[in-house]
C-alpha cells in the first residue's frame, strides 16, 4: 500500500486553492487575447493590379480586333501568299480570322475578370513569341500561310512581350507586396498562452514531467504522488502548473 492510497481525494482537493485566471501583458486574459487574435481581418488589396490586367487585355484585344476587321473586309483571299497591308502589316484571310479569334478571347477574358485576363495574356504572349520565330523561318517560302512579312514578325514579338508583361504584372514575382491580390499571406500561428514564461515556471514544468514519469514507474515520492494526483483534476497545462507551484513546500516530503 502506498501513501497515496491512504489519502482522501476530496480532502486534497478541498485543501487546494482554486486556480485563478492568470493574466499577462498588462492584465489581459491570455485566452481572450488568443480568441481575439484568431479573427481574421479583411486584407487591403491594391486594385491597380487588376485594373492594369483588364485594361491591358482590352487594349491589345481592341488592336487585334481592328486589324482583323480590316483584313476580313478587304477582300483578301483566305490563303494568299502575298497579303495586303493594313496598319503597316501584311494580312490575308487566315491571319485576319486568327486575329479576330484572339481579339475575342482577350476581350472576353477582360470582361470576365482580371485573373482570367492575366492567365490568357501570359499564354497568348508565349504563343505570339513562338509564332514570330516560326513565321520568321517560313518567310519567302510556300509554307508562309499567314502572308507574314518582317513587319509582322516584329509586331508579333512586341505584342508577345507586351502580353507577358501585362499578364505577369503584380502576379509573378519572388517577393509580392502584401497588398497584391495574388499574394498569399502566411498564416500566423499564435503562440500557446500556457507556455512557461518565467524561470520558476520552466523549473516547475521540468519537475512536473519528472514526477509524472516517476509515478508511472512506481518510484515516486509521497510529495510527487500527491502533486500528480492534484494535477489530475485540472484540464489545462497552465492550471496544472499553477497547482504544482501552489503545492510547493505545502506537502511534507
Amino acid at each position: 500500500m502506498t501513501v497515496l492510497s491512504h489519502l482522501d481525494r476530496s480532502t486534497v482537493r478541498r485543501s487546494l486553492p482554486l486556480p485563478r485566471p492568470r493574466t499577462r501583458s498588462g492584465g489581459t486574459d491570455v485566452r481572450a487575447g488568443l480568441r481575439a487574435g484568431t479573427t481574421s481581418e479583411p486584407r487591403a488589396i491594391d486594385g491597380r493590379v487588376f485594373a492594369v490586367q483588364r485594361l491591358g487585355a482590352g487594349i491589345v484585344g481592341g488592336m487585334l480586333l481592328v486589324f482583323g476587321l480590316l483584313g476580313a473586309t478587304g477582300g483578301v483571299p483566305f490563303l494568299a501568299a502575298h497579303g495586303q497591308r493594313y496598319l503597316g502589316l501584311s494580312s490575308n484571310g487566315l491571319l485576319s480570322a486568327l486575329s479576330l479569334v484572339v481579339a475575342v478571347v482577350l476581350l472576353g477574358a477582360a470582361l470576365h475578370g482580371p485573373r482570367l485576363a492575366s492567365t490568357v495574356m501570359i499564354v497568348l504572349g508565349v504563343l505570339f513569341l513562338l509564332s514570330a520565330l516560326v513565321n520568321l523561318a517560313l518567310l519567302s517560302t510556300a509554307l508562309n500561310l499567314l502572308a507574314f512579312q518582317l513587319s509582322n514578325v516584329v509586331f508579333s514579338v512586341a505584342v508577345g512581350f507586351l502580353l507577358l508583361v501585362l499578364g505577369a504584372y503584380g502576379r509573378i514575382s519572388g517577393d509580392l507586396p502584401p497588398d497584391s491580390p495574388y499574394a498569399h499571406p502566411r498564416a500566423v500561428v499564435p503562440e500557446p498562452p500556457d507556455l512557461p514564461s518565467t524561470p520558476e515556471e520552466v523549473a516547475a514544468e521540468a519537475a512536473m514531467r519528472e514526477a509524472e514519469i516517476a509515478v508511472v514507474q512506481h518510484c515516486a515520492t509521497p510529495d510527487q504522488q500527491i502533486r500528480v494526483q492534484a494535477m489530475a483534476a485540472m484540464h489545462t497545462r497552465d492550471d496544472r502548473r499553477h497547482v504544482w507551484m501552489e503545492l510547493a513546500g505545502s506537502v511534507p516530503r
